[in-house]
């Protein structure tokens, strides 16, 4: 076993220690400055959302675990690896961790890089959303949020939380003028209230309900995708781990009771990638006390492989 020297990477070594047998913990890096564009990874260890929205805790574990994961993942591509460390929130200062992170994620994002949040509670979604349209600053481009959850998040509540961070971005990108499509797909009509569904209707989300998204019916929800995505110009994707089946996901906050299959979260995660406009994403909710085998920490870095490869492939 052997690792980069950063902190939660390790792991198997092959022989011949080259190219065609490396993997993540081989390849990773601290980003430096001036250094060439790639993928950079960073972690927002945090449940004060989680707490706030009266689900189950453990989220703030969620970073440490991807690592773990992700590290004996094989790289694909030459394309270079950062870890950009971990915002944490330890006080209760859930809008002071999120600036923060914030603002890590609009350094990197000016940097050129490909960034990967490594949730984290969903309250990593509103502090995302603040690092891209930072790093927008006086630029107006068409952003659409594309949102892989059994949830809304759109809440209304006088405290931000893991259940409001779409309804905080669409406010913010309202207030300064910032075109914001959200795409919510996975949608669970046993886990959304109906006022969610009339906030989705009163603000134009596009969604599309999980027992609308079969096998049978992927074709046309992938060409409904491609068609959304055409009308914009940056792409912000963000998965809740908990909009999969709960077979798939056990350690998460709140378990869906159907939930998406891969055999379609993969292909239309394939499709949003294949746009060329996908400037960053993140995981969410994932809880390791909650997990078993590791069995979600596994799927959450196998979809971030996957993402990022497709993603990194299109832009070179």
């Amino acid at each position: 076993m052997a690792g980069s020297g950063l902190d939660g990477w390790s792991g198997r070594v092959d022989q011949p220690e080259d190219a065609s047998t490396r993997r993540w913990h081989q390849w990773v890096r601290a980003p430096e400055a001036g250094a060439a564009s790639g993928v950079a990874l960073l972690g927002f260890a945090c449940d004060e959302g989680v707490r706030r929205n009266h689900g189950r805790v453990g989220a703030a574990e969620g970073p440490a675990a991807l690592r773990r994961m992700l590290s004996n993942l094989p790289t694909l591509d030459e394309v270079p690896l950062y870890d950009a460390g971990t915002v944490a929130c330890t006080d209760g200062d859930l809008e002071g961790a999120q600036a923060r992170y914030a603002d890590a994620m609009a350094a990197l994002l000016d940097a050129g890089h490909f960034v990967v949040g490594l949730g984290g509670g969903h309250e990593i979604a509103f502090a995302s959303y603040q690092g891209l349209a930072q790093s927008l600053g006086l630029q107006r481009p068409r952003v659409a949020i594309v949102n892989i959850d059994a949830h809304f998040d759109l809440r209304k509540q006088e405290q931000g939380s893991s259940g409001t961070p779409f309804l905080q971005a669409i406010e913010h990108a309202r207030s300064i003028g910032l075109p914001l499509q959200y795409l919510a797909y996975g949608i669970s009509a046993a886990a959304n209230t109906r006022v969610l569904f009339d906030t989705a209707d009163a603000l134009g989300v596009h969604y599309v309900c999980d027992d609308a998204l079969g096998v049978w019916e992927l074709p046309a929800r992938l060409d409904e995708l491609k068609a959304k995505l055409a009308e914009v110009d940056v792409v912000y994707l963000t998965i809740d781990i908990d909009g999969l089946p709960h077979a798939m996901a056990p350690g998460v906050s709140a378990p869906a009771a159907r939930g998406v299959p891969m055999e379609v979260v993969e292909p239309l995660l394939d499709v949003i990638a294949a746009s060329g406009k996908l400037r960053l994403m993140d995981v969410a909710e994932l809880s390791p006390p909650l997990d078993r085998d590791n069995v979600t920490a596994r799927v959450a870095a196998r979809l971030i492989h996957r993402v990022t490869h497709a993603a990194m492939r299109v832009r070179c």
